[in-house]
């Protein structure tokens, strides 16, 4: 899942982010690759929201496998949420525009994630297929990011985040 809206976001923040880095790749490259993993990452997010809305006698077991999935790769979405921290910080002009583009842009993330969630909802019976296998999903090798994306990380590797 890549929402445009994400998209944009990214956009704008890596403008100014682009004149930071010394990498051999283009401001394009990490873009793309950063939206690749990201968007996978807001769509997992989605989908449990969806089936826990729309499915609420399996909460328990997409929340427990959940959970293993978030402590089982905790290392690369750390590193995800690093790497839009220091894009907004780049953006920001001081520590107090950075706090207000900081909720700017993690409530637009909300925002779209939530349109995701109910385009999920508005087919019900693909809904239940996706949701029933959930579980399996995010303990497949499908599920991680670093191995299913490993493309993409290394070309966010081989940018040079700033130490700001």
């Amino acid at each position: 899942m890549r929402p445009a809206a994400i998209c944009s976001l990214l956009s704008l923040l890596l403008f100014s982010f682009a004149s930071m880095s010394k990498a051999a790749i283009s401001p394009s490259e990490y873009r793309a690759s950063l939206l690749e993993i990201y968007g996978r990452f807001q769509g997992v997010l989605a989908l449990r929201d969806a089936c826990n809305t729309a499915f609420p006698q399996t909460r328990g077991e997409t929340d427990k496998a959940f959970k293993s999935w978030q402590t089982r790769y905790k290392k690369s979405h750390d590193e995800l949420d690093q790497r839009i921290s220091l894009m907004i910080r780049a953006y920001s002009k001081d520590d107090k525009d950075y706090a207000r583009n900081f909720g700017k842009y993690q409530g637009a993330f909300l925002k779209q994630r939530e349109e995701a969630k109910q385009v999920l909802l508005e087919n019900r019976g693909d809904l239940e297929i996706r949701c029933k296998g959930l579980p399996h999903f995010l303990q497949s090798r499908e599920s991680d990011l670093e191995a299913e994306f490993a493309n993409e990380w290394l070309v966010l590797r081989q940018w040079q985040m700033p130490e700001k």
